[in-house]
């Protein structure tokens, strides 16, 4: 009963968002991929403040009713995509084109422009989502940077390896959620690393990426890690969370798992923080729309790792949605369609659990939910992977588990609440069997 209580007061909440906002009416264009977390969030946002929603992506069979029913895209073809998001605008005018994940910022990006809506600079949005493109700028902008060389899978040089030292990292260019992200302590390491990495990019990069046959070598950034939301609206940053990280992210996979906010870090690093994140977007060039930065705390300075024009990833909005009641794909659709709103942080600790997946296998049940659900301060906990379906661990793995999320007094409670609460679980597989 607490659950539903729950649920439905959410509802009744976003059920009044279109009055305040006063952007019932308004059109809005999704471009997404067809597998997105955010497709639902997104819409179910529209719906709550009157906006009308269409989804382009490429999905023709998909299950997904406002996909398969929606505009029909080819990634592999940019040009062809940008030509056809075009033609069904003209046909129906939208106030705003709006990209949900990182791989269709930049279309989307190009489509708004092309319609002379609110948008950020094509050039901004490829910067968002290209790693090796984003250290060159933040480098010639003067913000800290490690040193980093863009490496071809079978060609890696003595010299890449002495630019760089040891540890290190690989990175595919523009994959999300640290897939295929592997520290190499040695050169045997690397080497295997390298060819890693570079066969989860084939299988992975969207059709049509240029840069899935490169990957990114940098030096490995020690320390704590940070995450901020925020929203940009002609220039001007709002913050709207910083998380703290409080797992180690040392490798050799970078799977994160807790984020807790507000942060336990002192002002004087938190405004060390918004002021590094804040000056990543101007050298970007970003002005518009959702924010979503990654940060390391080293050698008294807070190290850009991403900066994406997008919120946050998976169901982690969800916490945004507890500060606010609105909610954050609310603020990012009112603003898109021209009615930016500054709503007020309140004051509760949060925080969220990406569960982890603990090994590849095939999931057969996952136990304990109750017994977590009972623990203090647990809000929610979503299972998002089906029985019956396989479970693939970073460096591989592109999901979750699923989500815990947790409200306390302080940081300190709501870490612990989860911490409690994930003990519960325990995650029962079946052996993937080779086919005869």
């Amino acid at each position: 009963m607490r659950c539903l209580r729950r649920r439905r007061r959410r509802l009744r909440l976003r059920a009044n968002a279109a009055p305040f906002f006063g952007c019932a009416g308004r059109r809005v264009l999704l471009v997404t991929p067809r597998s997105s977390y955010r497709i639902a969030p997104y819409l179910t946002a529209a719906a709550s403040l009157g906006i009308s929603a269409r989804v382009a992506s490429q999905g023709e069979h998909s299950l997904v009713e406002a996909v398969a029913g929606g505009l029909q895209l080819d990634f592999s073809d940019p040009d062809q995509a940008l030509e056809t998001l075009l033609e069904a605008c003209h046909r129906e005018p939208v106030d705003a084109v709006l990209a949900t994940d990182d791989s269709t910022v930049e279309l989307a990006a190009r489509a708004a422009a092309r319609l002379h809506l609110a948008h950020n600079a094509p050039e901004a949005a490829a910067l968002s989502r290209r790693k090796d493109l984003a250290r060159q700028c933040l480098a010639g902008a003067g913000l800290p940077v490690p040193p980093f060389r863009v490496i071809h899978p079978a060609r890696l040089s003595d010299a890449d390896v002495r630019a760089v030292g040891f540890p290190c990292v690989v990175k595919p260019l523009s994959l999300s959620g640290s897939r295929g992200v592997i520290r190499a302590d040695d050169l045997d390491t690397l080497q295997r690393a390298v060819v890693r990495a570079a066969a989860i990019a084939a299988r992975q990069s969207e059709p049509g990426d240029q840069a899935a046959g490169h990957l990114l070598l940098e030096g490995f950034i020690p320390g704590p890690e940070l995450a901020v939301e925020g929203v940009l609206h002609q220039g001007r940053l709002q913050i709207l969370a910083v998380f703290d990280k409080p797992d180690p992210l040392d490798g050799p996979y970078f799977e994160e798992t807790y984020y807790v906010t507000p942060s336990r870090h002192s002002a004087e690093v938190l405004a060390r923080v918004r002021a590094r994140v804040g000056a990543a977007c101007a050298a970007f060039g970003l002005r518009q729309g959702p924010v979503h930065a990654e940060l390391r705390l080293h050698a008294g300075d807070a190290w850009l790792l991403e900066l994406a024009s997008r919120t946050i990833g998976g169901q982690c909005a969800r916490l945004l949605r507890f500060g606010v009641p609105f909610g954050i794909e609310e603020m990012v659709l009112a603003q898109a369609v021209g009615c930016p709103v500054a709503l007020p942080w309140r004051a509760d600790s949060l925080g969220v659990l990406m569960l982890p997946i603990p090994e590849r296998g095939i999931l057969r049940r996952v136990e304990g939910v109750m017994d977590a659900l009972a623990v203090p301060g647990i809000e929610d906990l979503e299972i998002s992977v089906r029985e019956g379906y396989e479970l693939v661990p970073l460096p591989e793995g592109s999901a979750y588990l699923g989500f815990m999320f947790a409200r306390g007094r302080t940081p300190a409670e709501v870490e612990r609440a989860l911490r409690a609460a994930h003990r519960c679980l325990r995650v029962v597989t079946a052996p993937i069997l080779p086919v005869a």
